[in-house]
């Protein structure tokens, strides 16, 4: 009776690690900050971490700019793929981050901290940007859809072409 939470354990253990953020994503306490407080100036200087996918990517002289759709993340720090968003938020890391890569429909995910917000346009629409100051910007691998095989079965093909009882009893497939 002793030996069985042992076991058990290890392999809560061994699944807990298969779901862990990448290093740049993991570092540090985040605080749980909504748009509306960024926007209104409450939780400016918090400590953050916002995903979502990219519209635009503005290089400047000393930073790069991205206009994001703001998406739930996940566990791990990637963002849903899904229509559920917040709004749009403006994050500015310093460095060139190439708009070929950061282009439209891509997920990263940003750490930084709150900054002032930003007034913008989403065409003739006035929005109030809420902004951070990235200190780290995190591009994910693509998502690829995952298709069944391209060959299937032969259509004459069933349980017992092999014989009644190959490889078990034929009431088995019954």
């Amino acid at each position: 009776m002793t030996r069985l939470p042992v076991p058990a354990i290890a392999l809560f253990l061994l699944f807990a690690a298969c779901a862990s953020p990448p290093p740049p994503l993991a570092s540090g306490p985040f605080a749980v900050v909504d748009h509306l407080q960024a926007v209104s100036g409450v939780a400016r200087g918090t400590r953050v971490r916002w995903g979502g996918t990219v519209v635009a990517t503005t290089p400047r002289a000393a930073e790069t700019c991205f206009e994001i759709v703001a998406h739930p993340l996940d566990r791990t720090g990637r963002p849903y793929a899904t229509d559920t968003t917040a709004g749009r938020f403006i994050a500015c890391a310093a460095g060139f981050f190439d708009p070929a890569v950061y282009r439209l429909d891509r997920e990263v995910t940003v750490v930084g901290t709150v900054a002032e917000a930003e007034e913008g346009r989403i065409g003739e629409f006035p929005y109030r940007y809420p902004k951070l100051t990235a200190s780290t910007v995190y591009l994910w691998p693509e998502r690829h859809a995952e298709y069944g095989p391209t060959w299937y079965p032969d259509p004459f093909w069933t349980p017992s072409y092999y014989g009644p009882w190959y490889p078990w009893p034929r009431s088995y497939y019954r």
